[in-house]
Parts: structure tokens; sequence; C-alpha cells
């Protein structure tokens, strides 16, 4: 199947939106997941009206990996095909969706779009899914609050986007490190991207052309060199020619006191781009982070400090 450009396709295609009764299947394309913590988010779910189930593998340990890369992409593929599931959640992140990335059954996810709900990890599973059909998801999860429950806020956000066309409207918050990133101007476009270390896994074989799109940067361990040689191969190989706005969420560091150091790294880079910039998004690892649709189109007011994207 051709790659989506862009530049030749501003609207992506986006999965119908759910309704009460609704079944929804998690699935673990990565690492292993607390069984604890996913019964408590179907709860949830469930209390939303939906019904959920689980893929066969969903809790299959093999070394890092929640089972193979043949029982993982299977249980992946089968929640894709299936007509009765309409929306997958990926359990968590880790490591191991970018071995499986490949093999998604694109055919079948294009006859009956539905939305994957993920990040981390999953950020090259929603790379993919936009470079080979232009399908958008969900750039999230359940999150967790300090008290081990559900984020409320989130959870309602989640919820609207999974079953309501609206707008999703989120700001800049000024104590986040990255908001001294922020420039001036505005920019519209497909919102692209997720997490740092995927993107760059994702460079030349599942990372979509990037015309006309918003680049969405989030990072998580961060150590000086890290981001740097991360942020220098996307430009230097282009990669990112033709992105006309960076959204910035959360730069996690590994060594707090080495995040300002890291902060004018990604400046460095980000100004050679030449595009409006907007920091401080709560999007990713860090605190109280937001779930956010992505493979829709966006409107970044580095002006006024918001990020909004279509659902």
């Amino acid at each position: 199947m051709a790659q989506a450009r862009f530049g030749h396709r501003p609207a992506m295609v986006i999965p119908r939106k759910l309704k009460p009764g609704d079944r929804i299947r998690f699935v673990s394309p990565a690492s292993t997941p607390d069984r604890d913590e996913i019964v408590a988010r179907v709860r949830i779910l469930e209390e939303l009206g939906f019904q959920v189930d689980f893929g066969a593998h969903a809790f299959d340990r093999n070394g890092f990996l929640a089972g193979t890369d043949d029982d993982r992409i299977d249980d992946l593929n089968c929640a894709l095909r299936d007509p009765a599931i309409r929306a997958v959640f990926a359990t968590r992140g880790g490591k191991g969706a970018y071995r499986i990335a490949d093999r998604l059954d694109f055919d079948a996810i294009s006859r009956d779009p539905k939305p994957l709900v993920g990040f981390s990890d999953i950020t090259i599973l929603h790379l993919m899914l936009l470079r080979q059909c232009g399908i958008a998801g969900i750039h999230g999860a359940l999150f967790g609050d300090d008290d081990g429950g559900v984020d409320l806020q989130n959870r309602d956000a989640l919820a609207r986007m999974l079953v309501e066309t609206g707008n999703m409207v989120i700001a800049s918050r000024s104590d986040e490190p990255t908001a001294g990133l922020t420039t001036r101007g505005r920019a519209r476009g497909v919102l692209v991207g997720g997490n740092l270390d995927l993107i760059v896994t994702a460079a030349g074989w599942s990372l979509p052309d990037m015309t006309g799109a918003i680049l969405l940067l989030e990072a998580s361990d961060c150590y000086p060199g890290r981001v740097d040689r991360a942020l220098t191969m996307l430009r230097k190989a282009g990669h990112l020619d033709g992105a006309v706005g960076v959204a910035v969420g959360q730069f996690v560091m590994a060594e707090p006191s080495r995040g300002r150091l890291i902060i004018d790294i990604v400046r460095g880079h980000l100004e050679a781009l030449g595009v409006p910039v907007l920091g401080g998004l709560p999007i990713g690892h860090g605190k109280h982070p937001v779930s956010l649709p992505i493979g829709t189109m966006a409107d970044l007011d580095a002006d006024s400090g918001i990020l909004t994207t279509e659902y």
C-alpha cells in the first residue's frame, strides 16, 4: 500500500465512534502489564457502558515481552479483524511493539477502521497505521492519579474522544520544563508523532511523511547525548522536512540537574526547523498527562499557548 503523504491528504480517516455496549479489547503489543492495574481500568470502561475483553496473550511473559512476536501480533490482528471489537487498547507500552509494527493487518483495519489507544512504545503502531492507512488513533491511556486510582479528568476526555465528535483543547503548563521552548506563531496540520525514541526507531521504515504535519514530541528517561543523537538523526536525514509546527510534551529527565541543558539542546534543533513551537504540553510520561487524538487535524497556537485537535 502506498505511503500516505500528508501534503496531499489533509484529512485522515477517523474511525466511527463507539456507542454504549460496544466491545473494547485489551492487547499487549509490547511488555507485560500489571494485571491489577489493568483490571482497575477495565472496571472504569465497564462503568462507562462498554464491554471489555482481553487478547489471549495479554498477560503472557517472554523475557521483557508480553509473549512471542507471533503471539503479540496475532492478538492485535485478531482484534483488528473482529467486527465485534470497536476499539483496541494497549495494556501498556514498555518495549517490543516495534518488532511487530510491519506485520499489522493493514487491509483489515482499512476495511473496518477502529481506534488504537496507547502511547510510549505504542507510538510506532500509530505511526505505521498513519503511514500505511491514514488511520487516526488516541495517544494516551487511562492514566493513574497520585492516589493510585484513575485520573477522572483524563477518563472523561478519553470517553469523549471515543464516543463524540469535537475538539480537544490542551493548554501549555508553565511548570513543564519544555514550556520554555515556546516561540510565536500558528500552524495547522495533521498531528503526527509521539515518543521521541520510537519516532527515531520508525525512521526509514514506518515514519510517515511529515509534509504539512505538526510534529508531536515527548520523551522519557532523557539524557543530553541521547536526546541530541535522536534529534540530530531526524533532522540530518530529512525526516522532519515539511513539518509546519512542533508540539512539545513532557520530557522526563533522567537527571533533573541536567534538565536545562537538555531543553537547550532541544531548542537548538527545533529552531533549525524554522516553524512555530509550542512547549509545556501535558502529554507523555510526566505528571498528570492527558490523552489526545493522533493523526487528526490540529491547530497549534504558540501565541496563546493552546493546541487544539479534532476527534
